[in-house]
């Protein structure tokens, strides 16, 4: 015979769990408790704060919609791109000539749109200004040095080999060899893109005049990978709140919640009557949030719990190992901020921006969010050659 709960224990049960629960009326007579306070909502690429009394939410987009956001991150990929065509290469699997040659004429056909008027005028970044004509360089020379890597390994496949992408692209084994090594591009697009995110979005949230002692906040849906940015140590906009806030921002009052209802712009821009949704996400936040008060005030005079906000460590050894993301000792730290690089690779948890976002976010509030004032990882004191310059390499042989 099934087994199946007697059904007076599953009301007794229910009465503390289900819907209409102990726990679900004290959640709601909470909620309406907030409703005048305001609670701020990121999504994978916006943020959006409902201000209460009913108000009109409003939003700031931080990746997808923003301008700039594709040209420099298609640069950044490129990098992981020759990966996949090694990967590829080497076990095997049909069809990678074939992308090899996609990748060769797209990369041709941005260098033919990517001069100063375009980084100026189309894209018209405020963060970037001043900085136009050296992304152009910084492009140029990025799909220039991919092209040859290309051409090389279509004549001889032996070339797609991780090895050689490591020492004819990535990280030529000897100084000179490249004038500039592929990771320090896939550092500088990195950091030059969350640079106007960072910038736009703590500009945005200094207008929105917050009072971060009361604040609620929910991170919501996916950020990268399904598996990446679950923690306030692995999601970038949880620091970036923080130094907004001036170091104010309660930490226990910032949730992280990939199941919550979706939001995008669009629900937004096309009128759509989000106050269900809003409550929504009260309901989730304040029902989270007296589980923990509760907890609290059960077992006091047993050790608390404090949200750990975490402090980076510094690595040195190149031979060592990591389990958390290490801190830059400086701008130039290139060491640090290629080991980043494969840690964002490496550790599901880790949203492909944590690559650089600590660093950025941290000089910019540092510098009064001036971009201007900042020294951007392998971009400021790098020099790349001019556009349209020949790569001179020299290449060891292919192993």
């Amino acid at each position: 015979m099934p087994y199946k709960p007697d059904p007076r224990f599953v009301d007794l049960y229910d009465l503390y769990t289900g819907p209409n629960s102990i726990a679900a009326e004290l959640a709601q007579r909470k909620r309406d408790a907030t409703a005048d306070t305001p609670i701020l909502i990121s999504t994978g690429s916006d943020l959006v704060l409902f201000p209460g009394r009913d108000r009109e939410p409003v939003y700031e987009s931080f990746r997808h919609s923003t301008r700039g956001f594709k040209e420099l991150t298609a640069i950044s990929h490129l990098g992981t791109a020759m990966a996949w065509l090694a990967e590829m290469q080497e076990e095997g699997i049909d069809g990678w000539q074939a992308w090899a040659r996609r990748f060769l004429a797209q990369c041709e056909a941005v260098r033919a749109v990517s001069i100063v008027s375009y980084w100026q005028t189309e894209v018209a970044v405020d963060a970037w200004k001043g900085w136009e004509p050296k992304i152009v360089d910084l492009v140029d020379y990025a799909c220039r040095t991919v092209e040859d890597f290309l051409h090389a390994g279509l004549a001889d496949p032996s070339i797609f080999t991780y090895r050689a992408l490591r020492e004819r692209l990535l990280e030529p084994p000897q100084p000179g060899r490249l004038p500039v090594p592929f990771n320090d591009v896939m550092v500088a697009t990195f950091a030059l893109t969350f640079l106007d995110i960072t910038h736009r979005i703590m500009r945005w949230i200094n207008t929105l005049d917050l009072d971060w002692r009361t604040l609620m906040v929910m991170i919501c849906g996916s950020s990268g990978r399904p598996t990446a940015g679950l923690t306030w140590a692995t999601n970038n906009m949880c620091h970036l709140l923080w130094r907004a806030s001036q170091k104010t921002l309660r930490p226990e009052y910032l949730l992280i919640s990939p199941h919550a209802p979706s939001l995008n712009l669009d629900m937004i821009k096309s009128g759509t009557d989000l106050k269900d949704l809003e409550k929504a996400y009260r309901t989730l936040w304040c029902k989270t949030r007296v589980t923990a008060e509760i907890g609290a005030k059960m077992f006091d005079g047993f050790p608390a719990f404090v949200p750990d906000i975490g402090t980076a460590p510094v690595i040195t050894d190149p031979a060592g190992t990591l389990s958390e993301m290490p801190r830059l000792k400086h701008p130039n730290d290139r060491f640090t901020a290629i080991s980043r690089l494969r840690m964002v690779m490496e550790d599901p948890r880790q949203l492909l921006s944590n690559s650089v976002a600590e660093f950025i976010i941290d000089e910019l509030s540092d510098k009064n969010l001036d971009p201007g004032a900042i020294t951007i990882p392998c971009f400021t004191d790098t020099v790349y050659p001019p556009a349209g310059s020949r790569i001179v390499a020299d290449y060891p042989p292919a192993a």
